[in-house]
């Protein structure tokens, strides 16, 4: 008989070890953060690194996140379609860009905020944009002194 009271009570503890972990995993990823936002796009000339679920940051904190990429076809740009939080106003004449957590590290898309006192509306489209440097490319550059691509 306490042969099974502790498997009871050990398979409990696993299934609220494995609740916990999906709980987290839904927070930290951002997985139902899209209620009670809005969304604005953007399109850049290379998206190097970041795909759909990629932080977006305003002054290093989370604001957003991408919730789609697509490939314009008539100008072969990529598109992104962005989800702010609710609550979160970025200025009309903000810059959007992709920036890298390092030298190794992963990419995420950083909001430069205005200074106009206009916010943007939703579904609005930001214009100001700067794609995905690349690491090499650069590397490249800095070894033949070669200033052109």
């Amino acid at each position: 008989m306490s042969g099974s009271r502790t498997e009871i009570l050990v398979g409990g503890v696993v299934l609220a070890a494995a609740i916990g972990f999906v709980v987290y995993t839904a927070q930290a990823t951002g997985a139902g953060a899209r209620a009670g936002g809005y969304e604005l796009t953007a399109s850049f000339r290379s998206l190097e690194g970041v795909g759909p679920g990629t932080d977006i940051r305003l002054a290093g904190v989370k604001v957003g996140t991408v919730s789609d990429v697509t490939l314009n076809q008539d100008t072969y740009r990529a598109d992104m379609v962005m989800a702010i939080r609710e609550g979160i106003n970025i200025p009309d004449d903000s810059a959007v860009l992709i920036a890298s957590e390092g030298l190794l590290g992963g990419s995420f898309v950083e909001i430069d905020p205005g200074g106009s006192p206009f916010n943007f509306e939703p579904g609005a489209e930001i214009e100001d944009t700067q794609g995905a440097v690349s690491l090499i490319s650069l590397l490249l550059r800095f070894v033949t002194g070669s200033d052109s691509e």
